[in-house]
C-alpha cells in the first residue's frame, strides 16, 4: 500500500469560501439532446422574473453547467470527451484558451482544472480530422499504460475479485485458493509486456517489479523502455497492450461462473488461466496480440508450477516457511564459508539481521554444491561468481529491507525446493508417485498428512488441496 501511495501526489487546490462543488463530472451524453448548456449554463427565466435589469449578469444561471460549478479551483472530469459531439468539444476548446466563460458578451474568469479521458480509437479518429487539432495543441497528452508491476498487480487483483464473500449458483461460500492473486496477476502482467531479444518476459516482469533477475540489470530494461516509448505508434509503446483490468474482472467472472468452481465450491488458481484464455480468444481480436498473449500465459503458468513445487515442499515438510528458511540459510552457508573463524565442525555463529539473535549454522559444503549444480554451475569460477553476486545482493537489499527473504530468485529457490525434495525423498518423482499411487498405507498416511497441513497451515480448502496436489502429481506446465 505504501508503494502505490508513492505514485500518488495530493497537491492543494485553491478554494473560496462560497464554493459548493470541488469536483465534477460530464460524461459524453447522447449527441442529439446534449448541448453547451450542460457546460456553461444559461439564460434563466426564473430568475429574470426576479431582476429588473436585464443586463445583470445574474440572469444566467451559470451553476446550470457542468464547468461553473468547479470554476472556483476545483476539478472538472470529462469522460470520454471525443464521445461528444463537436460543438461540444470546440466549447471545451474555448475554455482551455480563453480560461473563461463567456455567454453573450458577459466573460466570467474561471480557475479549474479539466482532466479528460478518451480510449485509443476515439482518440485516433478525433485526429484523424485535421480541422480539430486546435484541442490537441492545446492540451497535455498522457498516454496511461497498464500496470506492469505484478507486486502492485496483486492489490488491483484483489479489487478486481473483490473483499466480499463469493456464492456460488445455489449460494453456498466458494474459498478462494490462496494462490488465485498470484496466478492472475502474473498471468495479466506477463501479457502486458513487449517482446524482446535481451530480456525473457519473466526478467522484463522481475526488473519491473524491482526485483533480481539474475545477471540482468534495470539498465537493460530502463533501455527497452526508451526504445519502445520512442515509437510513433502508442500502442507498441511499454505497457500500452495487454490484458487491462476489466479483462481480468471478466476472467474473474468466468471463474466464479465455472462448473467446476460451483461443483468444487472453491476459486481454484489453476483455473483462473483458462478464464484468461478465453477472455484472449473472445476480446482480443488482432491475431498477433492473441498468440502472444496466449504464450505469456504459458510462461504465466510455468510460473504458477514453481509456485506449487514449493508449496508442495512447504506442505511436506509441515511447515509454511519451510522453503524460505531453507533458502535463507542457504545464503548464509555461501557467506559464512569463507569465514575466517569457521572451525573444523563447520559451524559458523552470526547474527540474524531480522531478529538481531545470535544464531549458529552448521555449514554444509554438499548442500551448496547440490543447489549450484541444480542451478547450472558446473565449474569453480561459475559459483564463484554466482556466490559473489548473492553476497552482493545481500548486502544491497539488507541496507533497503531488513526483511528481505531471496524468494523473488525464483531460479534459486526452485533449485533449493528441488535439491531438499531430492535429499529429504530421493526426489521429486518419488513424492508424485507417493502421493499419486495411494494404495499403500504409508503414502496414504503422506497424503493425508499434507492435505492437514495445507488445511489448517496454508490456506487451502480441502477442494484446491486435492486438486493441487493433483496437479502437481500431473506434471502438467513442468519445464
Amino acid at each position: 500500500i505504501a508503494k502505490m501511495l508513492s505514485f500518488i501526489e495530493i497537491t492543494p487546490v485553491p478554494l473560496i469560501e462560497s464554493l459548493g462543488t470541488i469536483t465534477g463530472k460530464y460524461p459524453a451524453k447522447d449527441k442529439i439532446t446534449s448541448s453547451a448548456v450542460d457546460l456553461m449554463g444559461e439564460e434563466s427565466i426564473q430568475r429574470l422574473l426576479h431582476i429588473s435589469d436585464s443586463n445583470n449578469p445574474y440572469r444566467f444561471d451559470l451553476r446550470r453547467g457542468a464547468l461553473a460549478r468547479v470554476a472556483g479551483g476545483g476539478i472538472h472530469f470529462s469522460d470520454e470527451i471525443y464521445k461528444n459531439k463537436k460543438d461540444l468539444v470546440q466549447v471545451y476548446l474555448g475554455v482551455i484558451q480563453n480560461r473563461m466563460i463567456e455567454l453573450d458578451g458577459f466573460k466570467w474568469p474561471i480557475d479549474t482544472l479539466i482532466v479528460a479521458t478518451s480510449n485509443n480509437s476515439e482518440f485516433d479518429t478525433f485526429l484523424s480530422e485535421k480541422e480539430e487539432a486546435p484541442i490537441i495543441d492545446r492540451c497535455r497528452i498522457c498516454y496511461v499504460a497498464h500496470n506492469t508491476d505484478y507486486k502492485i498487480q496483486k492489490f488491483l487483483t484483489e479489487y478486481a475479485i473483490g473483499k466480499d464473500t463469493k456464492r456460488s449458483l445455489d449460494s453456498k461460500v466458494l474459498h478462494q485458493d490462496p494462490n488465485l492473486n498470484y496466478a492472475a496477476s502474473i498471468g495479466v502482467v506477463l501479457t502486458r509486456l513487449p517482446k524482446s531479444d535481451k530480456l525473457t518476459p519473466v526478467e522484463i516482469m522481475k526488473l519491473a517489479a524491482g526485483e533480481v533477475a539474475g545477471e540482468k540489470s534495470l539498465k537493460t530494461l530502463a533501455e527497452l523502455i526508451d526504445t519502445l516509448n520512442q515509437d510513433t505508434d502508442i500502442t507498441k509503446r511499454f505497457g500500452q497492450k495487454g490484458l487491462g483490468q476489466r479483462n481480468l474482472g471478466r476472467a474473474v467472472q468466468l471463474l466464479l461462473e465455472s462448473s467446476e468452481t460451483n461443483e468444487g465450491q472453491c476459486m481454484f488458481a489453476l483455473d483462473i488461466f483458462t478464464a484468461l484464455e478465453r477472455t484472449v480468444l473472445d476480446y482480443v481480436q488482432e491475431p498477433a496480440d492473441r498468440a502472444k498473449f496466449k504464450e505469456d500465459l504459458k510462461i504465466a503458468r510455468g510460473l504458477y508450477r514453481e509456485r506449487i513445487m514449493t508449496e508442495m515442499f512447504n506442505a511436506y515438510m509441515d511447515e509454511p516457511l519451510a522453503i524460505k528458511k531453507d533458502v535463507m540459510n542457504y545464503v548464509n552457508m555461501i557467506i559464512g564459508v569463507d569465514a575466517e573463524h569457521l572451525g573444523p565442525d563447520m559451524m559458523w555463529k552470526y547474527k540474524d539481521p531480522q531478529t538481531g539473535e545470535l544464531k549458529a549454522l552448521k555449514i554444509d559444503e554438499r548442500y551448496i554444491k547440490n543447489v549450484e549444480e541444480r542451478l547450472g554451475l558446473k565449474t569453480e569460477e561459475q559459483r564463484a561468481s554466482f556466490r559473489n553476486s548473492i553476497r552482493k545482493i545481500y548486502g544491497q537489499k539488507l541496507s533497503v529491507d531488513a526483511n528481505y527473504d531471496f524468494m523473488d530468485n525464483l531460479e534459486l529457490v526452485k533449485a533449493i525446493t528441488d535439491v531438499r525434495l531430492k535429499s529429504d525423498i530421493a526426489g521429486a518423482g518419488s513424492l508424485i508417485g507417493a502421493l499419486a499411487n495411494r494404495t499403500n498405507e504409508e503414502n496414504q498416511k503422506l497424503y493425508d498428512r499434507m492435505i492437514y497441513t495445507m488445511n489448517e497451515k496454508l490456506g487451502y480448502c480441502r477442494t484446491c488441496a486435492q486438486k493441487t496436489i493433483e496437479y502437481f502429481c500431473s506434471q502438467e506446465d513442468d519445464k
